[in-house]
């Protein structure tokens, strides 16, 4: 005999129990989506704080991208210097206070005032008393979360772009013979600004250009014998490929021959010539013509109005200058190589003290605005930049030139006769010594990075 049991109220049971289930099931998804909802929302904080610390970071970065100060500075003053130009420049838009050693934004700078967000700024020099890196830290902040990023920046010299250049001349160019300016392509590149002139670049006979031109004037034209070639092409072809016309002009490096003068120790007598000079003055009016070989170390400093023309060897160890005016084309002063040239970088200098700091001085051979300059004799290398009033290569003169040719008159600066020069310029320095700059500060983007605030 079967006996059925009878569960009154097992469904009632069970269906409660699934109840209690889901019901816990629900308040978890709905915990767990509040939860999702306040991470989301704290995340959207955050990305917009960082948003804030970049926004604060390119305000930023533009103001200090327009901070120069001479380069005759102090370096005990660069940091004052940034002081004064941002509390000046910036003010009423952000204020900053100076508490001896760091910046600091005097209150945090609002960017979008109905979301709470703004940024902050403090500029700390590793030294203020002789500052050379600085380290910025801006903080954005989004309703109650910040974030800050840190970066550097680096006192440096703004480099100006026509030492880049092979050979850069405000007046025309030309070249006559059997011409070469050789190199890499880069650094036996052309500028010539040549502003009103017919004919900007003339090569007669063969002659080559083994880099690209760049000529200011859109209406300048370019006279190409058969026989020449410039980028390695003849004819029209070398023209439309490897010559630019109507570009931006550059402003030339300003010399400042005033600055070898805390070299110089000795002063030339004409009546009293000697085979070999170091640190030497040559007094206004020598008018002298050596005609023996010659040693020079060190600075050879002339006075204007002079004429100097070495008919035979001279041998150098430092740098040629000479104290004129860089607006004077009237040809007045004159410096003449006609012999062989053998040239020594500033490196070369004895371990003396004469020389201990002049060591330092690097990247420039001659410098002589002013006065004319022509070579006609060969040479190994001349170890640094040319710059002059008037720039002339004749005969067979020829070598390796470790920097630029820079030609400051309006005047052709002409190559004629055998010249070849060889451009290398790897490892030569940034800025020659003795050109005037400014100092600028340069972003480090390899120190960008997020930072807890306050370390």
């Amino acid at each position: 005999m079967n006996c059925r049991k009878s569960y009154k109220g097992a469904a009632l049971i069970i269906s409660m129990i699934f109840v209690l289930i889901f019901s816990a099931l629900a308040v978890s998804m709905a915990a767990m989506s509040g939860t999702n909802v306040q991470i989301a929302e704290n995340l959207r904080k955050a990305n917009r704080a960082r948003a804030c610390a970049e926004s604060g970071l390119d305000i930023l970065r533009f103001w200090l991208n327009q901070f120069s100060m001479p380069s005759t500075s102090a370096a005990s003053a660069k940091f004052s210097n940034l002081v004064t130009f941002l509390q000046n420049d910036l003010t009423p838009n952000i204020l900053f206070d100076y508490d001896g050693s760091s910046l600091t934004t005097t209150s945090p700078v609002t960017l979008d005032s109905t979301a709470a967000q703004t940024f902050s700024a403090k500029i700390n020099a590793d030294d203020p008393l002789d500052a050379e890196i600085l380290q910025v830290d801006v903080t954005g902040t989004s309703g109650t979360i910040t974030r800050t990023i840190r970066v550097k920046y680096d006192f440096g010299p703004r480099v100006n772009p026509l030492f880049d250049y092979g050979v850069a001349t405000k007046g025309p160019l030309q070249l006559t013979g059997n011409v070469d300016l050789e190199g890499a392509s880069v650094d036996a590149s052309v500028y010539i600004e040549a502003e009103g002139e017919e004919t900007a670049l003339e090569l007669i006979g063969k002659c080559t250009i083994a880099g690209d031109v760049s000529i200011v004037d859109p209406y300048a034209d370019v006279q190409l014998s058969p026989s020449s070639s410039i980028g390695g092409e003849t004819g029209q072809d070398a023209i439309d490929n490897h010559v630019s016309f109507g570009e931006a002009p550059v402003e030339f490096p300003v010399p400042n021959p005033g600055y070898f003068e805390q070299y110089v120790l000795n002063t030339f007598d004409p009546n009293n010539v000697l085979t070999e000079y170091e640190n030497v003055r040559i007094p206004a009016g020598t008018d002298h013509s050596f005609s023996a070989g010659v040693t020079l170390k060190g600075i050879v400093f002339i006075e204007t109005p002079n004429v100097l023309i070495f008919t035979g060897h001279v041998d150098i160890t430092g740098i040629i200058v000479g104290e004129g005016d860089m607006n004077d084309n009237s040809g007045t002063n004159l410096i003449s190589f006609l012999g062989t040239v053998s040239s020594h970088p500033v490196t070369d200098l004895p371990d003396e003290s004469q020389f201990i700091d002049l060591k330092n001085e690097t990247g420039t051979f001659l410098m002589a605005p002013g006065f004319s300059v022509s070579f006609g004799g060969n040479f190994n290398t001349l170890n640094g930049v040319i710059a002059a009033n008037g720039i002339e290569f004749f005969g067979n003169a020829g070598g390796t030139v470790g920097g630029s040719v820079i030609n400051y008159s309006n005047e052709p600066m002409t190559l004629t006769g055998n010249t070849d020069l060889f451009f290398e310029r790897s490892g030569t320095v940034e800025l020659p010594a003795g050109f005037d700059t400014e100092i600028i500060l340069k972003y480090l983007p390899e120190y960008y990075c997020e930072v807890t605030p306050g370390l």
